[in-house]
């Protein structure tokens, strides 16, 4: 009984993976919802823009910054809400935090006409001049994680797009805040970072840390070089917006470093940048 119970169960997940895998763009029944992050087509209504956090209680509170916000889906991490921006829909969907959940979310916005992702998250400053409060715009990212691994062979470079991260610092700067453009640091174990003497592999980890911050890495974080090179591989475009909660690096050196939480900067900078590109994009088509 226990044996064909669990036999059932996997055939039932098969299924469903083969469903999500045969959902291809160009014969895909729009109705049909795909598994992980149970958006379709229709229900995006044709969104090409996605603000992605990591966090999904911060969905909402980013969807209530547009217009004609409603909720969509909630499916294990990812969280979705749809709004407007210049009268264009746009798409706020959380991604989990790490590799793997970001990389499903991407590979699943794609198939239903997504093609310009923003991230906005947070992250911890390895740079002495970088304060808590601080924006930090990444133009690349260290690839110390599994998830890419699997997708391209490590010499790749995780690279951001050029237009939307061009758009992201147009709208730091507008928007007044201090902000710092760069590569940042990505990896899998948030503890492997905070506290490395536990790890088995300490010297391995506090050698690494240290040489990223010499080579001028400006801060740490978790999903930046999956979303990049899983969008690179999908020939979709993606840029990461980041505030830093603090500096670790000052608290080292005995450096008054306070301790930030407050996300609406990254946000505001991510609605501006669409919000900007939306009104280029309807300038240019008028001339």
């Amino acid at each position: 009984m226990i044996a064909s119970k669990i036999k059932y169960i996997v055939i039932v997940s098969a299924n469903y993976c083969q469903k999500v895998l045969d959902y291809k763009e160009d014969t895909m029944e729009h109705k049909d919802k795909l598994y992980h992050i149970g958006l379709n087509k229709e229900l995006v209504e044709n969104a090409k823009y996605a603000i992605l956090p990591g966090d999904p209680g911060r969905v909402a509170k980013i969807a209530n910054k547009m217009k004609n916000p409603k909720k969509l889906a909630v499916n294990r991490e990812y969280t979705s809400y749809l709004g407007e921006i210049e009268g264009e829909k746009v798409l706020v969907m959380s991604t989990g935090m790490g590799g793997p959940s970001t990389a499903i979310a991407v590979e699943e916005l794609s198939l239903i006409g997504i093609e310009n992702l923003i991230r906005v998250g947070t992250s911890g400053a390895m740079q002495l001049n970088i304060n808590a409060g601080d924006i930090v715009i990444a133009t690349s990212a260290i690839r110390q994680e599994g998830t890419s691994k699997e997708y391209v062979p490590i010499e790749y470079p995780a690279v951001a797009d050029f237009e939307l991260t061009n758009a992201l610092k147009q709208a730091a700067d507008e928007l007044g805040y201090t902000n710092h453009l760069g590569t940042v640091h990505c990896k899998d174990s948030f503890y492997g970072q905070h506290s490395p003497e536990k790890m088995p592999v300490s010297y391995e980890l506090e050698n690494k840390w240290n040489a990223w911050i010499k080579a001028g890495a400006l801060c740490s974080e978790m999903e930046t070089a999956s979303l990049y090179i899983v969008s690179s591989v999908l020939k979709i475009k993606a840029a990461a917006v980041l505030s830093v909660i603090w500096n670790q690096e000052q608290e080292k050196r005995g450096i008054s470093n306070k301790t930030d939480f407050d996300v609406d900067k990254e946000i505001n900078v991510a609605i501006r940048a669409i919000e900007n590109m939306i009104k280029e994009s309807k300038k240019n088509e008028k001339s």
